[in-house]
């Protein structure tokens, strides 16, 4: 199976390189040539577009910023969506918004190319070492046929329902996950103000009820000092933001996410 893949940062440049080890035939872009580097010195080859690595492509995996970024890759001037050919499938992997991915799913089938959205959970850590959770939202049989891929990278795949089910599934994770390191953060800082040693605190919040995925994982970056987590800032307030702006459509008060977010 030959697989175009653009979009090659934290996450997506992970991904890449476990399909590489896992045998399969990878083509990749993205805007800075030295973030690939390392995949094509596994075996990878370059492309100079979005067209170029759709081209041929039987699977085209896309690892976003944001909607609009994913707009201009598919829809842009020499797109993706006029390399990929009919019967191809494109897997878009960004955190985005249902209704643009829904709009997104119905210029594809305007290809003949299915669709699939598989946002990524569970972070870049998890991601290097093929752990990550797949969200993944489409058609069953399109999911299906992209298991090879999606079991060489993730240790578990998750079918949420039709294409936009999987991108509210994360905002809602993303969600929750910034709501608990934000109370993480005022927790350990409430022990250490009080005279608690940080790695005791930690070590008590984790063995309660008060413990969490972000605890288990996130904390050691605060108590090490680095705060290297591999996420920006501005990733977390996209993803923050397209969760309240859906709350708000859907009528949902999101009162503690509205609090985070700001």
């Amino acid at each position: 199976m030959n697989i175009g893949f653009i979009g090659l940062g934290n996450i997506g440049g992970a991904v890449a390189a476990n399909l590489i080890r896992a045998g399969f035939a990878l083509t990749v872009h993205d805007l800075r040539r030295e973030a690939a580097e390392p995949l094509l010195a596994a075996g990878a080859a370059w492309a100079d577009s979005p067209r170029a690595a759709a081209k041929g492509a039987d699977c085209l995996i896309t690892s976003l910023p944001s909607p609009p970024v994913v707009a201009a890759v598919m829809e842009g001037a020499d797109g993706a969506f006029e390399g990929l050919g009919s019967g191809a499938t494109w897997v878009d992997m960004t955190t985005t918004d249902a209704d643009e991915m829904k709009r997104l799913a119905a210029v594809a089938a305007g290809h003949g190319v299915a669709a699939v959205e598989s946002p990524v959970t569970c972070g870049v850590e998890r991601a290097r070492t093929a752990e990550i959770t797949l969200l993944v939202g489409g058609d069953a049989a399109d999911i299906e046929a992209c298991r090879p891929i999606f079991e060489a990278v993730a240790s578990r795949v998750v079918h949420t329902g039709p294409i936009g089910s999987a991108s509210v599934v994360k905002l809602v994770t993303n969600m929750l996950c910034f709501t608990h390191l934000y109370a993480l953060g005022e927790g350990l800082m409430l022990g250490k103000r009080a005279g608690i040693d940080t790695a005791t605190m930690l070590e008590a919040i984790k063995a309660s009820y008060g413990n969490s995925f972000v605890a288990e994982n996130e904390a050691k970056f605060i108590l090490d000092g680095s705060y290297q987590v591999d996420f920006t800032m501005g990733l977390a307030a996209k993803d923050l933001n397209l969760a309240y702006e859906l709350g708000r459509s859907l009528g949902v008060p999101l009162e503690l996410g509205g609090l985070v977010e700001q």
